[in-house]
């Protein structure tokens, strides 16, 4: 069943921007209490080196607790739910008010045909190419650690 979108939900676009920055203004929007859509997750970029996040993103794929393998924590290698995840990482996601907000958060990959293009949001921050010299994408970073899907 799709997701209706309505007018009360803020739209951010992810194509080529950092997933840091975003995902702290989506955590505040969401901690105010509104609804946050995220499209084109997987064009969202990480910044550092290639080979440094992913392998600090193997690590945490293979991280299991010796005691109960099944109270590991868990990493997705889809990008929508990495996004997700992250987005998580700046919620305080372990009390009420945050799993409050997670709730309200739908990230995509994509653009969904329900959005209007009139209602995305571009965050104002200057181009992650001339910042950073490094990055990585969100859909490369799946592709490497074992995501198959055609994207």
């Amino acid at each position: 069943m799709p997701i209706k979108l309505d007018n009360d939900f803020e739209v951010y676009n992810a194509d080529q921007e950092i997933l840091g920055r975003l995902a702290s203004i989506v955590a505040k929007q969401l901690l105010n209490g509104k609804k946050v859509a995220i499209i084109n997750a997987d064009k969202a970029l990480l910044s550092g080196s290639k080979k440094g996040i992913i392998e600090k993103y193997r690590t945490r794929l293979n991280l299991v607790e010796k005691a109960n393998p099944a109270h590991s924590p868990y990493w997705s290698r889809r990008p929508d739910l990495l996004v997700k995840r992250i987005v998580r990482g700046m919620l305080p996601y372990r009390k009420p008010s945050g799993k409050e907000a997670f709730k309200r958060l739908f990230v995509f990959i994509g653009t969904p045909e329900n959005i209007k293009a009139e209602n995305i949001k571009k965050l104002n921050i200057k181009d992650p190419k001339k910042i950073f010299v490094n990055t990585i994408s969100i859909r490369e970073l799946s592709k490497l650690l074992g995501y198959n899907a055609k994207l």
